[in-house]
């Protein structure tokens, strides 16, 4: 279920920048009977990431092609597409005539539980914070060993955690990204120095105003999260999870999801 530039192997060049360097991008793709769930917003977002990398960005309908072939006999798949700058001399000099690497991967669909979408999950505290770097902030670039630190903090007593950035500020989960609800406003951190621009954070930003929700984008600090009337999480695969609880505090589910539930891409099933 993996495909190298094309070709049906498990195996990737040892010299490849990717490896290296985290030197690339990512996509994590929701493939429903063989359809791309919002793919032209992950299509956006990987053609804006391999501008802002200078990588050359692979053919849109050959990907589309490719991702087909890996989930065309599943009812839902996972299907994440790795770009990096493909295989290159020591160094982290970029020689143009490295040619890029493209690999796709599917996977089952993840199985969580229901009642994460329905009764909502625990959230904790991390620890590790996301460093600034605007060069980089909102990509979803290869390096993630900030989010792999974070993940490390706990085992089961939680099903996500939020990060901080170095002035205090929450960011995002580290798979997700977070909303607050203050009255009938949404409330989501600002990525302009770091943290993922989730194509489902994009979503619930351009399409919640067209619902009468407004949505604002700010700097938040903890003592926001603790005054929420409500939290929830998202990302491609979960949809929306409200958090119940968060530290020591509770928190009831919005009374808005059914109606951001709504929001075509949303869905999970």
């Amino acid at each position: 279920m993996i495909l190298v530039d094309g070709v049906a192997q498990p195996q990737v060049d040892a010299g490849d920048r990717g490896l290296h360097y985290g030197d690339g991008l990512f996509e994590t793709l929701a493939v429903f009977a063989g359809k791309i769930r919002c793919w032209e917003d992950h299509w956006r977002r990987l053609s804006e990431g391999c501008q802002r990398l200078g990588l050359p960005c692979p053919d849109q309908g050959l990907l589309e092609r490719e991702v087909s072939e890996l989930s065309k006999h599943a009812r839902r798949k996972v299907v994440k597409i790795l770009l990096t700058r493909g295989s290159g001399p020591r160094g982290y000099r970029i020689y143009p005539e490295a040619t890029p690497r493209r690999i796709l991967v599917a996977s089952d669909w993840p199985d969580y539980p229901p009642q994460h979408a329905e009764k909502g999950v625990r959230v904790r505290l991390c620890q590790t914070r996301l460093g600034h770097n605007s060069a980089l902030a909102g990509l979803k670039h290869c390096n993630r060993l900030e989010q792999v630190l974070a993940r490390q903090e706990w085992r089961d007593e939680a099903e996500e955690g939020l990060m901080l950035d170095p002035d205090g500020n929450v960011i995002e989960g580290t798979m997700s990204n977070v909303f607050l609800v203050r009255g009938d406003t949404l409330v989501t951190p600002d990525l302009s120095q770091c943290g993922v621009a989730g194509v489902t954070r994009q979503r619930i930003i351009d399409r919640s105003p067209q619902l009468g929700i407004p949505v604002e984008v700010s700097k938040v600090g903890l003592e926001q999260v603790y005054e929420a009337q409500a939290l929830f999480l998202c990302n491609t695969l979960i949809g929306l999870w409200p958090i119940r609880s968060f530290e020591d505090r509770s928190y009831p589910p919005s009374d808005l999801l059914p109606t951001l539930r709504t929001i075509d891409g949303l869905e999970t099933s």
